[in-house]
Parts: structure tokens; C-alpha cells; sequence
């Protein structure tokens, strides 16, 4: 692949620069093997903010070429340039006044000759031990259109809040769209204790959830501490009379926090980092709004 590095000529950024600024839509197509690169292409450039739709040539003789329409770009995959279903759709898509951008490995080719702009896809041989079927080619097409989609998507400025917008589904989503809040327990699933309370008052409320902790307020209600299991049986080891000792004594003063706003994924590092189970998620007043624990990030696959 470093040698396709090379094709990036100003052909190729050309191209990107096409993708860009036409108002039309992107329009890919391919047989065979270059036709399965073409629909891979096509979800790449969709989902990195270019709407693109892949037509099988063979339909477009029989009369798909009519989706295609004046202003649209047309990429086309044919590592010979010779592929016969793409070579009778050379003069409709030209006389339609589509603008088209050859992916091929021979810039004198019939489809290379028609193109407006060419992606150079030329490789040595294919690794086919008779160099036949296709393989370095293809891969030479996919990486190639793999870097066209994200330096347009670059050009376009298209960031990680686009994305999210079109991946709301599945591991991506989660990653780019799920946040603290959608997963934190609330309400009578976050338990909150005074400070001015004894350990004994402390441990009753914790054992209310699974979580093994307890956020610690003061009278204003903004967090002051933690108090966990970990808290009561290193307590223990030292003083049988913890219990009815002042939960200020014990406490985990000033503890670490987090926002309701934040990603999910982007919190999920700290849990191992710091060595923790759970993090308050407080206001901007440091008033709790509910606890993340380590299990709800696991059981969204975040961890």
C-alpha cells in the first residue's frame, strides 16, 4: 500500500475537491470484485458526510442509468478499464452530463479515456500466484477510495458530532453519542448521606442499592465525600467501634467526579486508571445527580 501512496497526484485531490463542491449526488458502480469495493466505497462516503448510492452496471443498461442525472459525479471501478458493462454506460453518463471519475490501473484504458479525472489504481502484479484473480488491484481500490472519502470528508470539516448524527446505532453510537447521564442511577438508585451522620446511618443507606457506595453531602446538599464498603472494612480492620463513629471520620474526602454531559466512552478510561467502581456525577454547584458505576459501562461494552 505504500506504493499507492505515489497516486496521490492532483488528479486524486482534484477529485476529493469534486466530491465536495458538486451539488449533484455521487454515484458509484462496479462488476465483480471492483463492484463489491464500489458498495463499501459508497457506505464509506455516505456515512463520512458524502451521500453516495451504488447502481450494479448491468441494471444501469437496463435502464438504472436513469437515476443518473446532470451534475452528479459518477465514480467507476474497473482495475483494466475493459469491463464491458461499464463501457456501454460511458456514453449515457457522459451525454447525461454526469462528471466521471475513473478508479482504474490503466489511464489509456476506454473507461480511463473517458473519465474527467482518474484514480490511478495501478499495482504490479496481483498476488495471485498466476496473477489473475483479483486481489493487490482490489485492495489497491479500496485503500485508494478509503482515502478519497476522509480527505473529503477532511475538506468538508466533517467532525465527531457529524459522525454521531450518522452512526446512532451500534458500538459507534454508543461511543460518540451515549452519555452519563443515559446510564447513571438516579433517584432512590443514588444514595446520598449527611455528613453529620454516623457510619452506622451511612451503611443502611448505601445497602439500599448494589452499588456499595454513598455520595456524602453537606447541609447544602453539594458532595463533600464518598463513603464505600471499601471505606467501612479498611475502617473496620483498624476500629471495632466504627459504626458509631462520625461518617466525617471515615469518609473519602473530595472525591473524584464527573459530568452528566460527558460521553460514556470517554469516562470509561478512568474507572481502571484511578482504580475505582463508581463516580459521582454532580452539577456545576457539585451537587449530586446520580452515580456511574463500572458494571452499567460493562454492560454496554464500553469496558
Amino acid at each position: 500500500m505504500a506504493r499507492q501512496a505515489r497516486h496521490i497526484d492532483a488528479d486524486f485531490v482534484r477529485a476529493a475537491e469534486r466530491l465536495v463542491s458538486a451539488r449533484g449526488r455521487v454515484v458509484v458502480m462496479g462488476i465483480g470484485k471492483s463492484g463489491l469495493i464500489g458498495r463499501k466505497l459508497a457506505a464509506t462516503l455516505s456515512s463520512t458526510g458524502t451521500p453516495a448510492f451504488f447502481v450494479h452496471p448491468t441494471e444501469g443498461a437496463h435502464g438504472d442509468v436513469g437515476m443518473v442525472r446532470a451534475g452528479d459525479t459518477v465514480l467507476a471501478l474497473s482495475h483494466s478499464g475493459e469491463t464491458e458493462e461499464l463501457k456501454r454506460l460511458l456514453g449515457p453518463i457522459k451525454g447525461r452530463g454526469a462528471f466521471l471519475i475513473a478508479f482504474t490501473g490503466r489511464r489509456q484504458s476506454p473507461l480511463g479515456r473517458a473519465a474527467d479525472l482518474v484514480v490511478n489504481t495501478a499495482v504490479e502484479r496481483e498476488a495471485c500466484p498466476f496473477n489473475i484473480t483479483p486481489t493487490a488491484s482490489t485492495t489497491a481500490a479500496l485503500a485508494m477510495g478509503d482515502a478519497l472519502a476522509l480527505l473529503a470528508m477532511a475538506m468538508r470539516g466533517f467532525g465527531r458530532d457529524d459522525f454521531a448524527r450518522l452512526h446512532p446505532a451500534g458500538a459507534l453510537g454508543k461511543k460518540l453519542t451515549l452519555r452519563v447521564e443515559d446510564l447513571m442511577h438516579r433517584g432512590a438508585e443514588n444514595p446520598l448521606v449527611r455528613d453529620d451522620r454516623r457510619v452506622t446511618d451511612a451503611l443502611a443507606i448505601m445497602t439500599r442499592t448494589r452499588l456499595g457506595a454513598a455520595s456524602v453531602v453537606d447541609a447544602r446538599g453539594r458532595l463533600v465525600g464518598v463513603f464505600t464498603d471499601g471505606d467501612l472494612r479498611r475502617g473496620l480492620q483498624k476500629d471495632p467501634r466504627l459504626l458509631a463513629r462520625p461518617l466525617s471520620q471515615i469518609m473519602t474526602r473530595s472525591p473524584r467526579t464527573i459530568g452528566p454531559r460527558e460521553l460514556a466512552a470517554d469516562v470509561a478510561p478512568l474507572f481502571r486508571k484511578h482504580g475505582l467502581d463508581n463516580f459521582p456525577v454532580v452539577d456545576a454547584r457539585r451537587r449530586p445527580l446520580g452515580v456511574l458505576d463500572e458494571k452499567d459501562l460493562l454492560d454496554e461494552g464500553l469496558l
